[in-house]
C-alpha cells in the first residue's frame, strides 16, 4: 500500500501525519528522521488495527502541487 504523508515545519521540529489513518503522527528534528518516524508509525498503527480485528482502510488521499504566480 501507499499512503500519503504531509510534513509540516513546526516551531523547533517536524511533524508528520497520514491523512487516511486518522491518529497516526511523529516527529522527528529533521525531514529524514520525520520520514522515518512517520513510517514506524504507519507499521504500528497497521498492525494495531489488524490486531483489534479493525479493517485496513484503503489509501485514498492524494497529493499535488499548483504552482500560483508570486
Amino acid at each position: 500500500m501507499r499512503y500519503s504523508i504531509v510534513i509540516e515545519k513546526a516551531e523547533n521540529n517536524f511533524a508528520a501525519y497520514v491523512p487516511d489513518l486518522p491518529g497516526c503522527v511523529a516527529t522527528g528534528a529533521t525531514v529524514a528522521e520525520t520520514e522515518q518516524q512517520i513510517r514506524e508509525a504507519i507499521d504500528l498503527h497497521l498492525r494495531g488495527m489488524r490486531e483489534d480485528g479493525l479493517p485496513i482502510p484503503e489509501p485514498s488521499s492524494s497529493v499535488d502541487y499548483i504552482e500560483i504566480a508570486a
